[in-house]
């Protein structure tokens, strides 16, 4: 059935949680994070799905219990047969749950296209439109002033236009400090401030909001408690950040693609700056090269030039996408920009593959704890080498879905631009972020 747009829906406690139907693993790499619910009540279950792949649509077809999928207006029931009495003894439900799921259809319709974005629902797959596209009113409140406390990483940048990237007014941007009393809200990008403890005065304006701002890890993330009780907001990589800004998402193309595997010459490669003997991912590359080839690139290693980056990549059939610390959805460039922007297939070394999943389609990558050992991988790898049409099959998504996956800093603040205009003022601190950030 391919990737599309889905209800699925069962009566009583048939569908109960992200993941699980009559306590079976049946919705694997379907979450609440592609959802527009659940909408729960005593008698009926349902959710609305943004994919659902083909073997997930056979086991709920196969379900024991009754189970409806709804697609342009047909209903599936469950594939077991029952009799003519059990069919009639039924029919009534089945007419409520369907009055029941064209209301709730009827209101995603609507809601999808009134919708400027899908930032609402915190996951990495983004709305058809396109950036760029959309035309701003002229009519609106005064715009809103958001001061840059430091500039990240001490890399200064052109002011964007939130216009040319969203569908809302832009906002004023300044690195002034002078400002600090003035405007609407206060970015603090976390590096920047974490050791020097350089955080804007208090008090703070009564309607002037703070923002944390932070895309590196918890463990690269020294002194969070400095930040406890200073912030109104938090703008992160985490799904649970009140400005939620991941390093990739997928867009869902407007008609499915033909999409062609550029040629592949060589295995496995692997970018690496921060070379630690005694981290996780060191120890599982120096077991792993025991038994095929992997191309190192960085420091001490293979030059790769950054002309050169994604054409030397492109190269390669699989890319090794370990990330530095392993914490809940912290998936970074390494997956987004140096294997899926290269046209490798990632294996991933971070969050459990569940955690995967609420961002990326679970046949699109390969996760190490996936095999018993780095032998084993090795072998499986080696396999997929020899088999173009299982090695293929890590490609069907993207008929559908593009990965986007060079993001920048305009990019960031303009979404913080688009938070403030959506959220109403109201108060609130985040008192103990270091608790929560971890």
């Amino acid at each position: 059935m391919g990737h599309t747009n889905w209800l699925v829906a069962g009566l009583g406690q048939s569908l109960l949680g992200e993941t699980v139907l009559q306590g079976t693993h049946l919705i694997a790499g379907c979450s609440l994070d592609y959802a527009l619910g659940p909408l729960q009540a005593p008698i009926v279950t349902i959710y609305i799905i943004s994919w659902l792949p083909n073997a997930t649509l056979d086991a709920l077809q196969a379900a024991g219990d009754t189970v409806s999928l709804i697609k342009a207006g047909d209903l599936y029931m469950d594939s077991k047969e029952q009799t003519k009495t059990s069919n009639c003894r039924k029919l009534l439900p089945f007419l409520f749950l369907q009055l029941i799921i064209s209301i709730v259809l009827f209101a995603y319709i609507r809601t999808a296209r009134q919708a400027d974005s899908s930032e609402s629902i915190p996951s990495a797959l983004e709305p058809v439109k396109q950036l760029g596209t959309s035309i701003p009113t002229d009519k609106g409140p005064p715009e809103i002033t958001i001061l840059l406390w430091t500039w990240p990483f001490g890399q200064s940048f052109d002011f964007p236009k939130c216009s040319s990237l969203f569908n809302i007014r832009d906002c004023h941007f300044t690195a002034d400090q002078s400002w600090s009393a003035k405007a609407d809200a206060i970015v603090v990008h976390h590096r920047d401030a974490c050791y020097s403890r350089n955080l804007p005065p208090n008090p703070c304006p009564p309607t002037q909001r703070r923002i944390w701002f932070n895309l590196e890890s918890p463990s690269h993330s020294p002194n969070l408690g400095y930040m406890d009780n200073n912030f109104n907001l938090t703008m992160s990589y985490r799904r649970d950040s009140d400005i939620f800004v991941p390093y990739g998402w997928l867009e869902i193309l407007n008609q499915p693609q033909n999409f062609t595997i550029p040629p592949k010459s060589k295995l496995v490669a692997w970018v690496v700056s921060n070379w630690n003997p005694s981290s996780r991912r060191v120890q599982y590359y120096q077991e792993l090269k025991k038994y095929l080839q992997v191309d190192v690139y960085g420091r001490q290693h293979l030059s790769l030039p950054r002309d050169k980056h994604h054409s030397t990549l492109m190269q390669y059939k699989f890319y090794l996408s370990f990330e530095n610390s392993i914490h809940e959805d912290y998936i970074t460039e390494k997956v987004w920009k140096n294997a899926f922007l290269s046209m490798a297939v990632p294996i991933v070394c971070g969050p459990p593959r569940k955690n995967y999943e609420r961002f990326l389609p679970p046949d699109s990558f390969i996760h190490i704890e996936d095999f018993p050992s780095a032998q084993e991988m090795a072998r499986f790898l080696q396999e997929l080498d020899k088999d173009d049409v299982r090695y293929q099959s890590y490609f069907r998504w993207r008929s559908r879905l593009k990965p986007v996956g060079e993001t920048y800093w305009a990019i960031h603040y303009c979404k913080a631009c688009r938070a403030l205009q959506e959220t109403p003022v109201h108060y609130k601190t985040v008192p103990e972020l270091s608790k929560w950030f971890k």
